[in-house]
Formats: C-alpha cells, sequence, structure tokens
C-alpha cells in the first residue's frame, strides 16, 4: 500500500510518501516541501499546491491519501489560510480519484510516538526510526507529513479492530516495535 500524508501550509506544505509492504515493512518512497515563501497571493499559491501534489499522485500512484485536519490555534488569519491550503491539497486527491483521510494533529502525533501531546522533534524522530531514516536530514514538515501517512497506516490496518491486550497489539503491531 502506498500513502501520500500532507502537512498543509500556504508557506511551506509538506508532503510524504511511504509504502508499507506485505510483510508490515515501511519505506519511503518521496518527500518533501513545496516552498511557497516568495509567492504572493494566495491564489498562486493554492494553485502551486493542487498542481504539485498531482504531479506527485500522477507520480508514485498512491493507493490512500492522508490530510491533517485544520486546528485552531491563537491566529485566526494563520487558521484560515491552513483551511485553504487543505482544500487546495483536497481537491488534487479528489481529481486524482484518491480517497481523503483526514487525521487532527493530536490524533497523529499520538500514533506516531504514543503521545498526543509529543513535540515536532519526536515526531520526526519516530517516523525516521519507523522509515529506518536515522541518519537522513529531513525537514520539519517533511517528517510531519510522514508522521500523517504513518498515522493513516495505523489507522487503516487496524479499522475497527481493537487490540485486546499489549500481548495482542504487539502481534498486530511488529513494525511498532523499537528494539
Amino acid at each position: 500500500m502506498i500513502i501520500l500524508g500532507v502537512d498543509p501550509g500556504t508557506i511551506k506544505c509538506g508532503y510524504g510518501i511511504i509504502e508499507k509492504d506485505k510483510s508490515g515493512k515501511y519505506s519511503l518512497i518521496d518527500s518533501g516541501v513545496i516552498n511557497l515563501g516568495s509567492i504572493s497571493t494566495i491564489p498562486d499559491k493554492l494553485e502551486i499546491i493542487c498542481s504539485r501534489l498531482k504531479d506527485l499522485i500522477k507520480k508514485h500512484r498512491p493507493d490512500e491519501f492522508a490530510i491533517e485536519t485544520a486546528f485552531y490555534g491563537k491566529n485566526v488569519q494563520s487558521a484560515l489560510k491552513i483551511g485553504l491550503a487543505r482544500g487546495a491539497a483536497i481537491v488534487a486527491a479528489k481529481q486524482q480519484k484518491l480517497n481523503v483521510s483526514e487525521y487532527s494533529p493530536r490524533e497523529i502525533k499520538k500514533a506516531v510516538t504514543g503521545n498526543g501531546a509529543a513535540s515536532k522533534e519526536q515526531v520526526a524522530y519516530m517516523a525516521k526510526t519507523i522509515l529506518t531514516l536515522k541518519n537522513t536530514e529531513l525537514k520539519l514538515d517533511e517528517t510531519d507529513a510522514l508522521g500523517v501517512a504513518l498515522c493513516h497506516s495505523f489507522r487503516f490496518k487496524h479499522e475497527g479492530a481493537k487490540s485486546k491486550s499489549w500481548k495482542s497489539f504487539i502481534a498486530n503491531n511488529p513494525e511498532r516495535i523499537l528494539q
């Protein structure tokens, strides 16, 4: 299964494409940041986000698309702009006939690190560990997007199925055990 995860933004939009093989091993296919800081208008930024993500979808043919939901912080303008970037990304996915799954920042952090209040650095560490990229330099926007993709993979795998004990959780999730 190939999953495209997106960390939306109108200055930096992170993306991460991962693959989970039949044995449960994860690998990185592609990741990066769409830098939009030099683009002056929101419509131009949204067009670039949509276009770049459509190109990535056509190139890598993901089976699944996952995106971080908008959250309300102290700055309403930032939340609105993130919502616009989310919209452009979702349109790109839907135009390429992908289903869209959405996850809150807390849900992503909890899925990847076990702590819903984890820092970006903790998400980055765990994403790199799960994908065996320990010595690879990645930007936080990339690792956030990889976290979205990993969260979707974990949720997708167990949709409707809950582990009844730690033993069954470990048996069902061998890739989550750090050695």
